[in-house]
């Protein structure tokens, strides 16, 4: 599934589960797409910081 399909989804049951309310297995779908998108934007940042260069994978200082 393309992302902006991904997010049409996610936009759209959003929208229902405010008007009408969504059915469990909606909810289920609902809370799995969000999943997957979040996890479509942390590799994303993951990959642009891993091009910048320099980035150091040790623990940040307390």
């Amino acid at each position: 599934m393309k992302i902006e399909e991904l997010i049409e989804r996610i936009n759209f049951l959003y929208k229902k589960s405010k008007e009408e309310g969504l059915t469990e297995e909606e909810k289920v779908e609902q809370s799995q797409l969000r999943e997957k998108y979040l996890q479509n934007i942390r590799n994303n940042f993951r990959a642009q910081l891993e091009s910048i260069g320099g980035v150091s994978k040790k623990k940040p200082m307390q």
